[in-house]
């Protein structure tokens, strides 16, 4: 049997069909929707969607049909970018690729398993695009809509903005009852497993289900390709809560989506500019009034996987809040994420009273374009707000230097911290040397600093520290440990020192913590294997726990010892991009590929 690709039959195997549609599909079109790519000889450079960074390392081979970045080591062909970056199952991004290339794949064609992976989500996404259209008849239906159609009006929503974003209305119970919309999808052939998943329906104690939304104007999420992954409520009148959204789902999570950007990438993208605001209302009426290319995160807070989305789209970002204490936190908050996804962002604040919202309604859109001319770069306004919330005594910069201190940690730029530690040092009128030690101001000159010691024991890193501990109370378990990477993960002087002496002392009396005391000369470090041993450690008593202890270092030491052998490769790898040795790359990228098989095994 065969099928049509472009007019060309074709096997219809399973492994055929798969090698057929990455062959086909042009994988600089899918991930140049999501990454700004430029020409660079015979292949394509971007900032990495997968890591933070400034200069491009993430490189497309249309040749070889793969993606790969010579900064956090990411690679693969087109499935795996749809995998990794839409979080996409392989059935879904099998089914994705075979659209988009015009092959008719059929069931069939698919694995059991694959089947049933690819239908299990498929119905989750046919259940929230089957609500989409019944909230949108909801909306224009004479009787059940009307209070919501009022709403919209009165808000300056017209009929195309609501046709573009595909809003809806879930309708008063006391009008339509307070099932409408599940009986409504049950009779369309949707589970109510799959009702309940998404978050559409809710089940009552006393048995049956209602409808988790009622009363409200309706907001379909949508992610970058264009589904419906959720919902969100803004309720009509009086009422708590007044914005509701989906709970997570397999096919929703609130901390990846940005309310718009689906709708507005493409300006952004012309722009290289992304308008941040805080609510679904306030994006909409900023796109009537002209400005389309502003975003909003979905009832939380900005989070490192949005600003790292955006950067596939803009080199800026402007966060437009109330200048409420809520809004000044906000900008607070965000302030560590976009140092360490190293996007640049300003913050303008909004006249007291005012949101986005009533702002552009009021004062229209070269108002909100004046603003954003006037936004403060980031930093400068976690300064001045500090410095209004703490004063210029010398209590008030030590609470300033220690804000900033960590601020400056985040950034994860070498040469930013140190544009930051001599700007902030500057102004505050204080040595650079209290940013980089976090020492305290003081009325009288500090004494002169010695080096620090090399930690012992008890002041090695936490987890490093938990290994130590666990050996201790568990000798029994250290050749498990030493087979998952103990050695080659502890590198603390003292860590190595007590792996070294437990080694000795487990050959000659193996399961014997007391023996350790008799190797161990340095009387801090015999102190705290005493204290250990004597303390009533929570590791203390039960095998059970120290096995499922064991498990869990294990885990921990050989993902240390995986991601440390992989840098190793990805420093080759760089080398051998450097110098051009083209065979070389490409055995490098294949061993760390079967790195990757081996551990994905393993996780199995």
């Amino acid at each position: 049997m065969s099928v049509q690709v472009k007019g060309v039959a074709v096997s219809t195997s399973h492994d055929h069909i798969k090698r057929t549609i990455k062959e086909t599909a042009d994988i600089v079109q899918v991930v140049g929707e999501v990454v700004e790519l430029k020409r660079a000889g015979n292949r394509l450079t971007g900032l990495c969607p997968f890591h933070s960074e400034k200069t491009p390392s993430f490189t497309v081979n249309p040749q070889g049909r793969f993606f790969h970045c010579f900064g956090c080591g990411e690679h693969g062909d087109v499935f795996d970018f749809l995998m990794k970056y839409h979080r996409m199952e392989f059935p879904e991004a099998l089914k994705n690729l075979a659209q988009r290339c015009g092959i008719d794949l059929e069931e069939r064609q698919l694995t059991e398993a694959e089947r049933l992976q690819l239908r299990r989500r498929e119905i989750l996404f046919e259940a929230n695009e089957m609500a989409t259209v019944l909230y949108q008849e909801f909306l224009r239906h004479p009787r059940l809509g009307k209070l919501a159609r009022k709403y919209l009006e009165q808000r300056g929503v017209d009929a195309g903005v609501v046709e573009r974003y595909r809003l809806g209305s879930a309708p008063d119970p006391e009008q339509a009852g307070w099932h409408v919309l599940t009986d409504q999808l049950l009779a369309k052939g949707l589970p109510i497993d799959a009702l309940q998943q998404v978050g559409l329906s809710v089940a009552k104690e006393q048995g049956g289900f209602y409808d988790r939304f009622r009363s409200r104007i309706m907001f379909p999420l949508v992610d970058l390709t264009g589904r419906v992954a959720a919902f969100g409520g803004r309720i009509l009148g009086e009422g708590k809560p007044k914005y509701m959204n989906s709970p997570e789902s397999p096919v929703f999570d609130k901390g990846r989506l940005l309310f718009g950007l689906r709708q507005h990438r493409d300006s952004i993208r012309k722009q290289r500019k992304a308008l941040v605001v805080e609510g679904n209302f306030d994006v909409l009426l900023l796109a009537v009034h002209g400005i389309d290319n502003v975003v909003a995160p979905l009832g939380t807070a900005l989070s490192r996987h949005h600003i790292q989305t955006l950067r596939g789209y803009a080199d800026e970002a402007i966060l437009l809040f109330d200048a409420d204490s809520a809004g000044l936190k906000a900008a607070m908050r965000s302030i560590p994420l976009f140092l360490a996804g190293q996007m640049e962002a300003k913050v303008a604040l909004l006249p007291t009273g005012h949101d986005p919202d009533s702002f552009v309604r009021a004062e229209g859109a070269a108002a909100v374009a004046a603003l954003m001319e006037q936004a403060r770069p980031l930093a400068e306004f976690a300064f001045d707000n500090l410095v209004r919330t703490h004063g210029l005594t010398l209590a008030g910069k030590n609470k300033i230097v220690a804000v900033l201190n960590e601020l400056i940690r985040d950034a994860a730029d070498p040469g930013q911290r140190a544009l930051m530690t001599a700007h902030f040092s500057e102004k505050l009128g204080v040595p650079s040397s209290y940013f980089t030690t976090g020492r305290q101001l003081t009325a009288r000159p500090a004494a002169p600093e010695t080096a620090p010691e090399s930690p012992g024991l008890a002041r090695l890193p936490r987890r490093e520290k938990q290994v130590i501990d666990f050996l201790i109370l568990y000798p029994e378990h250290f050749a498990d440990l030493r087979e998952a990477g103990l050695e080659q993960v502890l590198q603390e002087p003292a860590a190595v020192r007590f792996v070294s002496r437990l080694a000795q002392a487990t050959a000659i009396l193996p399961g014997r913590p007391e023996q350790l005391l008799d190797m161990i000369t340095d009387e801090e470090e015999r102190a705290y294997v005493v204290q250990i041993l004597t303390g009533g450690s929570p590791h203390d008593a039960e095998q059970e726990e120290g096995r499922s202890m064991r498990d869990e270092l294990v885990r921990w030491l050989g993902s240390v010892a995986h991601r440390r052998t992989a840098a190793n490769i990805q420093e080759q790898i760089n080398r051998a991009e450097g110098i051009g040795n083209t065979g070389l790359l490409m055995e490098l990228i294949r061993r760390k590929q079967e790195m990757e098989q081996k551990k994905r095994g393993n996780s199995i």
